[in-house]
């Protein structure tokens, strides 16, 4: 049995000059959801530095866009990329809203509900933990990953 310690980090102090000041020393690195561009730079920081010291990253919800944006920078070399949630201008939208919230004026129960059918790859760890490839899971979500960056 392992007691987990946490430590909290204002991502709002992080960047790419001071992160190693914060994260040298943690076995692990949780970015959670969120809404909005407040900090969502040091969190892409943070990120990139799980991603190149080789620890084991989590992210939920925006953790996990970010760690796409993240990606798409730092690997791909699509410099400016981001979430058009955060920022509507960016050449490259990795993330991006779905095509039929487009069009929607009134948000109010708009996020999209219900269970959405999710094909899993076979051989990966996610097959083995279901049991099975093709699922069902919730998603409560205006923005998701932009397929046109698929490859």
């Amino acid at each position: 049995k392992k007691d987990v310690v946490v430590k909290w980090i204002d991502s709002s102090e992080v960047n790419d000059d001071n992160v190693e000041a914060y994260l040298s020393d943690v076995d692990g690195i949780l970015v959670p959801g969120g809404f909005g561009f407040r900090a969502s730079e040091g969190k892409i920081a943070a990120i990139r530095y799980a991603r190149e010291n080789n620890i084991p990253f989590f992210g939920i919800c925006l953790g996990m866009q970010l760690a796409t944006v993240e990606f798409a920078r730092h690997v791909l070399g699509y410099e400016g990329a981001h979430s058009a949630e955060l920022d509507p201008s960016t050449p490259y939208p990795i993330i991006d809203l779905l095509p039929e919230q487009k069009d929607i004026e009134d948000l109010g129960g708009t996020l999209r509900l219900g269970l959405y059918p999710c094909h899993i790859k076979e051989g990966t760890l996610a097959e083995k933990i279901y049991n099975k490839n093709d699922i069902e899971e919730r998603h409560r979500h205006r923005y998701e990953f932009n397929n046109e960056f698929r490859e």
